[in-house]
């Protein structure tokens, strides 16, 4: 096997009212507003062409396999 290192960055322009709060378990999220709150992570895609159109139409096995194989994951969030 060998190491895949994926970096994802986004820049968003978001509302005023959004914020950053914490999980009981430490976890960065994002109070959204009218008791909704947003995380922000990777979701696999695929397609049979490379060109064509992108899905998450997959069985869950499949998504476990792809989830089993990332050993760490790193999202922060910054308001400024």
């Amino acid at each position: 096997m060998k190491k895949l290192i994926v970096t994802i960055k986004l820049e968003m322009e978001v509302p005023d009212d959004w914020a950053v709060e914490k999980t009981d378990e430490g976890i960065d999220i994002l109070r959204i507003g009218e008791g909704q709150f947003l995380d922000m992570s990777a979701e696999p895609l695929v397609s049979a062409d490379k060109d064509g159109t992108w899905t998450t139409d997959y069985d869950d096995d499949f998504a476990n396999r792809i989830f089993d194989m990332v050993s760490s994951e790193e999202i922060s969030y910054e308001l400024a």
